[in-house]
């Protein structure tokens, strides 16, 4: 006879807030107190297949991990049945594939990070519920709500992120990477460079609020570990699970804004036609098909959406939405492993474009190309892809923002880099918001 798994048992309040926005600042400054804090924000986006307008989890305990990462995540959560919130980095790459990675790593996180939250804070758009271990939680929000958000009067001073590769370089590198193409190696790869600033003093929640403000994106999250921050404005869904269908929404395909509106449709509207960008997509498109397939139900994996075109702040995005219901012999756990790393960072074939993408690029990618998010006490779940993001370590005062782009045969060097320089400019603007203390 199964024996029934109960769901952990937490204190909870409901609390009904009329300035949602001002409520997270509130509750992320007071959350500082803590060593791990991961806060998910969709900006008022109407995300499809979300469940949160934001959410807020604060603990001072990880959770262990060793060769098998996917598997054990999947058994902490089995054997708790309790909320969990953390990242999975790109390089667990190694665990799921005979690959390796050797190139500089200037941040030294760990491949994964995972914690119980001693409290979470949710809000769906119409209440806030604080569940909690231990505390009371009403007593929680009236210690939070009775304190003042307080602005930083230090001087700004504005810092460079300088590219660590030249653009003659890059170009060259992307022109190699075209010939491997032309030799079938590949046939689409993601190839990214970093952007970085050393001796770096900041308040990390400043650098979220900078990058937040000015993304303004569906994805964002701010992720804290000890002295390791990730500041994200990510557009783009991971993976996500609601019962048992998995959701996956690969981007392939930028463009930048414009003020004028009538130059801003045009851009939007080549974006949509570019035989160049539609090609990348459905490449992606594919291989996520191929992903989920591996853990899928017969004939459910579905293409709900191809080639959507969304509009953010500082750029538009071709976005295309990819499901499956979960086989009945497999659990979410190795949903996540056989979808890990997402296509839209690895490029196809994915295991190949791996291998050139660690001999081609000059740092380790860590957190960055991986995934943020959270998951449910019943099992459910949502990541995003971590892009357009500055990381952050307080310790050695090293900040970078990678960046990067899909390469494929029809793909101009040229014309990729300035995508790269669109997508650092908000990042760079972030920075450059800064108040920061140097010296």
């Amino acid at each position: 006879m199964k024996i029934a798994h109960r769901i952990a048992p937490r204190k909870k309040a409901f609390i009904l807030i009329e300035e949602s926005l001002y409520t997270f600042e509130q509750i992320l400054s007071w959350a500082q107190r803590y060593p791990m804090i991961t806060a998910l924000n969709s900006n008022f986006h109407l995300v499809q297949y979300g469940e949160y307008e934001w959410l807020i989890a604060v603990g001072s305990e990880g959770l262990s991990f060793s060769e098998n990462p996917f598997e054990e995540l999947y058994e902490h959560w089995h054997k708790n049945r309790d909320w969990l919130f953390g990242y999975l980095a790109y390089d667990l790459k190694n665990t799921v594939e005979n690959l390796d990675s050797k190139n500089p790593d200037r941040h030294q996180n760990p491949d994964i990070h995972f914690f119980i939250p001693e409290i979470v804070f949710a809000f769906d758009g119409k209440q806030l519920v604080i569940s909690s271990k231990n505390e009371e939680p009403g007593l929680v929000w009236r210690e939070i709500n009775s304190r003042q958000l307080t602005v930083d009067s230090r001087p700004s001073t504005a810092m460079a992120l300088k590219p660590t590769l030249t653009k003659s370089e890059y170009l060259d590198k992307i022109k190699t990477l075209q010939e491997h193409i032309q030799l079938g190696d590949i046939y689409e790869v993601n190839f990214c460079q970093e952007f970085i600033a050393e001796d770096v003093e900041i308040n990390p929640l400043h650098l979220f609020d900078a990058v937040n403000k000015k993304t303004r994106a569906p994805f964002s999250a701010f992720q804290k570990n000890e002295q390791h921050f990730l500041c994200s404005g990510s557009p783009e869904r991971y993976i996500a699970k609601k019962g048992n269908k998995v959701i996956s929404q690969p981007i392939k395909g930028t463009a930048r804004r414009s003020q004028n509106q009538a130059e801003d449709l045009q851009i939007k509207n080549a974006l949509e036609h570019s035989v160049k960008e539609r090609a990348e997509n459905v490449m992606i498109v594919d291989l996520v098909r191929n992903d989920l397939s591996i853990t899928a139900a017969d004939n459910s994996v579905e293409v709900e959406e191809l080639f959507g075109v969304y509009t953010f702040p500082t750029v538009h995005q071709l976005i295309s939405t990819v499901s499956a219901e979960i086989h009945e012999d497999r659990n979410w756990g190795e949903v996540l492993k056989h979808s890990f790393p997402m296509g839209s960072m690895t490029g196809a074939p994915k295991v190949s474009a791996m291998q050139l993408i660690e001999k081609y690029e000059t740092f380790k990618r860590g957190v960055f190309s991986g995934a943020v998010g959270y998951i449910t006490p019943h099992g459910d779940f949502d990541f995003n892809v971590v892009i357009r993001s500055v990381l952050y370590n307080s310790e050695t005062k090293f900040l970078s923002a990678p960046v990067g782009g899909a390469i494929t045969i029809l793909s101009n060097p040229e014309e990729e880099y300035e995508e790269c320089m669109l997508k650092v400019n908000a990042m760079q603007q972030a920075v450059e918001a800064l108040e920061s203390l140097k010296g």
